[in-house]
């Protein structure tokens, strides 16, 4: 199956058997003297995944799912229906019936369709997609990793490797006659590891993947890279020892730690969240939010990322937009919706899990930008501090922008050299604080493997983060070492 933009505009047509008219019936059907906007969109996805466990394929499933969702909104209000059988009659069923949600009043006029809006990116060239890989090939690797893995301590006790894919032709119908289609591949490989001492058991995950081919596992012996890895962290952990808790400086390290700018910060600068004004940023924009080192982006169109995609799910290209300038709020994501209401622009960030739901605002590729300092200037300025170099789970509370982030990788910074590693550091704060307490930015920026998944309102959809090492001064550490018995971490 080749790129989206190797297909003529009327593939996507033909895929879903359809013609302009039956669009504009959709259409129709949708609209209203009070409605304001329409949309059709059309998904067939087809995916894949596959467990190994204990040397052997435990689990294998394969699924296709297909269908449509048709959204009318009227200001606020938005009427959304959807089918899993595309047919004129569903379709027109559909509109009707978010028309009534949304505003039960006048006669849709529909508008003409125009075949074409080609998306202005072509970000995943992939001219074989990972779905169509025989199933041989993937068991090959899974089987690879777990020996290589295995290999690498006589302590890991056990593997679990696991590959997925997918790939989804979506197609997008506007009621400003606009239509347009994209082809989307998307591929992720995780291993964990279990590294056992005595009565000591650690865990250790690693992973990656992206908008590529298959071939992007293989390249520089990635796979290889991901085993090990995954094997370290586990071994790491049998060493660890507990987490000091209280106030110091705390170093995060480049790449996927940039989850903790997606959930502190980035939720925080989702448009509806703004027009609502339940974020901690609502209202602020031209303010200054940070410090002057600070300068946060979403960036949707970085090809092969997992975050990235041609056009966004309501058919709006996807770009790069300035959320914070040193350390100066420049301005919100925004879908469709969301735009409109508060007299702004589509920043191509209007994203759905599934045809079965409407779409939000929701980041793609968020990262801050790169500054001066070296990692090695950063530590050693630090005295006394912790050195966060990969995150597990974590929680924010948008309205009022404390976080709560436990750190899978750390270890402890003594006279400005990182020395022993620590478990059960718990990274704990308020989103627009902590961007004023960055003192040092790196010059190393990384973006993540290719693991990230951010959920909102009961949807998942994959995303990207990133991060420059970089000094926070004053972060309140929860950690084990001098908490009351009954209160120790697990």
């Amino acid at each position: 199956m080749a790129t989206q933009l190797m297909k003529p505009e009327r593939f996507f047509l033909e895929k879903f058997g359809l013609t302009e008219r039956h669009l504009e019936r959709g259409l129709g059907a949708a609209l209203g003297r009070q409605i304001d906007d329409a949309d059709l969109y059309f998904e067939y996805r087809i995916s894949e995944s596959m467990l190994l466990e204990e040397g052997i394929i435990k689990q294998a499933t394969k699924n296709i799912n297909q269908g449509v969702g048709v959204r009318a909104l009227a200001h606020e209000k938005t009427g959304y229906a959807f089918s899993d059988e595309i047919s004129v009659e569903n379709l027109e069923l559909a509109g009707a019936r978010a028309k009534g949600i949304a505003e039960r009043a006048g006669v849709g006029t529909p508008p003409p369709v125009k075949v074409g809006g080609t998306p202005p990116h072509d970000l995943y060239p992939v001219h074989l997609q990972p779905i169509e890989i025989p199933l041989e090939k993937k068991i090959d690797l899974l089987q690879r990793i777990d020996a290589i893995a295995r290999s690498a301590d006589p302590r890991i006790v056990q593997v679990m490797a696991s590959f997925a894919c997918e790939s989804k032709i979506v197609l997008i119908a506007t009621s400003a006659g606009v239509m347009v289609g994209d082809i989307q591949p998307l591929s992720r490989l995780n291993i964990t590891c279990i590294a056992q001492e005595g009565d000591n058991r650690q865990v250790g995950s690693w992973g990656g993947g992206g908008r590529a081919d298959f071939e992007f596992f293989l390249e520089g012996g990635r796979f290889e890279r991901y085993a090990k890895e995954a094997a370290r962290l586990a071994i790491m952990n049998l060493s660890a020892a507990d987490a000091p808790a209280g106030t110091m400086d705390v170093v995060l390290g480049p790449g996927w730690p940039g989850i903790l700018l997606h959930e502190a910060i980035g939720h925080g600068l989702e448009g509806d969240f703004n027009r609502k004004k339940t974020s901690a940023f609502s209202d602020r924009i031209g303010q200054q939010v940070g410090s002057p080192l600070v300068t946060v982006v979403d960036d949707g169109t970085i090809p092969g990322r997992r975050g990235s995609l041609n056009i966004d799910d309501e058919g709006t290209p996807t770009g790069r937009t300035v959320l914070i300038e040193r350390g100066i709020l420049r301005g919100y994501l925004q879908d469709r919706l969301n735009a409109r209401l508060m007299g702004m622009e589509p920043t191509g960030n209007g994203r759905r899990e599934s045809y079965a739901y409407q779409p939000l605002p929701r980041m793609t590729n968020t990262f801050m930008l790169p500054g001066d300092s070296t990692q090695e200037e950063i530590i050693r300025s630090v005295k006394h501090g912790l050195y966060a170099v990969t995150f597990g789970g974590g929680q924010v509370d948008i309205t009022s922008g404390k976080f709560v982030f436990s750190a899978s990788e750390a270890y402890m910074i003594e006279d400005g050299k990182v020395t022993m590693p620590v478990r059960g550091a718990t990274l704990i704060g308020h989103g627009p604080d902590v961007l004023t307490r960055v003192t040092m930015v790196g010059n190393d920026l990384s973006l993540d493997e290719g693991v990230g998944t951010c959920g909102k309102d009961g949807q998942s959809v994959p995303v990207g983060v990133g991060l420059p090492t970089i000094k926070i001064e004053g972060l309140t550490v929860g950690g084990t070492q001098g908490m009351p018995k009954g209160e120790r971490s697990q």
